[in-house]
């Protein structure tokens, strides 16, 4: 089967597997695991922050950073697509007793302006407005990125307003890749970052939290409240070191191939339409005989996996397992249908 349903799909390299074969271990409650001290040192200084705390998932590190910058009864301002309110679970209510102010982005990203009107004003009937959460890229906007100006002006809101400002990277290195960015400026506009290792860079578990020493020192204490203490995770965080070391620069090509599927599609007289491709993934709106679940199930059926999300909208994510000759029989499957 060829896998587009997510880029979490991957497997191990041989020589990712190799490296956290040799990978020296110890007990991380203890402060003791050795690869996974490298591996929050490595994160946190790519992105000019002090301190990382390794995590098994990125809902993990999203749910720490609400829960340590927020108290109880506080107020959380996202899109509505963004995953920390689609796909955590509620947890922003449940593990921080938080509500949240949805607002409407374009493709899943916002403005300083859309922001600085979704903060509530001094009122006992109104939570208090707390933290920013934006996410790079959009998972459900097809990829989106913000440009980085965008970030710069709600940095001047949330600064001026005494908010936190969190970002959900779990795509960071897409976008940085795609817009060519340096990764130390994001270290300087947000409080703190998810930063996934295990979706386009390969690693088969994990994400990173980064943030200053005070931040991270209490987001420690969360973790281990969460049940996120880990012992001999070494080997886990040898991934994702090897990962940040070996797979980003290669992003870029998941990049070209997503556009070139997406300009097949186009051709197709039962896609209606698709999103604008940025990065590695392609949305497209399904018509005419098919619906995006009869589509996913016609080309389950000739070895291509991919996500209905909607009753509409199909979703194609590229990844390191995906090669050029999977790329051209999909086309070629494609074009059968």
């Amino acid at each position: 089967m060829i896998d587009y349903r997510s880029d979490t799909v991957t497997q191990p390299t041989p020589e990712m597997l190799a490296f956290m074969q040799s990978a020296p271990v110890g007990d991380d409650v203890f402060g003791e695991d050795p690869s996974i001290n490298a591996l929050e040192r490595i994160t946190a200084a790519k992105f000019g922050m002090e301190a990382g705390l390794f995590c098994p998932s990125g809902t993990m590190t999203n749910q720490l950073a609400i829960k340590t910058h927020t108290q109880a009864g506080d107020e959380v301002i996202c899109d509505r697509l963004s995953h920390i309110y689609q796909y955590e679970g509620g947890g922003i209510a449940f593990n921080s007793g938080c509500s949240v102010q949805l607002l409407e982005g374009n493709r899943g990203i916002l403005t300083a302006h859309q922001i600085l009107g979704g903060i509530n004003a001094e009122d006992v009937h109104k939570p208090i407005t707390r933290l920013v959460s934006l996410e790079n890229t959009s998972n459900r906007g097809g990829g989106a990125c913000y440009n980085f100006e965008t970030f710069k002006q709600i940095k001047e809101v949330t600064s001026s307003h005494g908010l936190g400002l969190h970002l959900d990277g779990a795509r960071i290195f897409n976008a940085i890749v795609h817009k060519k960015e340096a990764p130390v400026l994001y270290g300087q506009v947000f409080d703190s970052i998810s930063v996934c290792l295990s979706k386009g860079l390969g690693a088969p578990v994990g994400s990173v939290l980064v943030g200053s020493h005070t931040f991270i020192k209490k987001a420690r204490r969360w973790r281990k409240v969460f049940g996120g203490g880990m012992r001999q995770a070494g080997y886990l965080a040898a991934a994702g070191i090897y990962a940040l070391e070996h797979h980003i620069e290669r992003l870029a090509q998941d990049h070209t191939n997503a556009l070139v599927l997406s300009e097949e599609l186009a051709k197709k007289d039962f896609v209606e339409s698709i999103l604008s491709v940025e990065t590695n993934i392609v949305i497209a709106t399904i018509g005419g005989k098919y619906s995006a679940a009869s589509l996913a199930a016609a080309l389950k059926e000739k070895g291509i996996l991919a996500i209905a999300m909607t009753p509409t909208q199909i979703r194609f994510v590229f990844h390191l397992d995906i090669t050029e000759d999977h790329l051209a029989q999909t086309i070629d499957i494609i074009n059968s249908l």
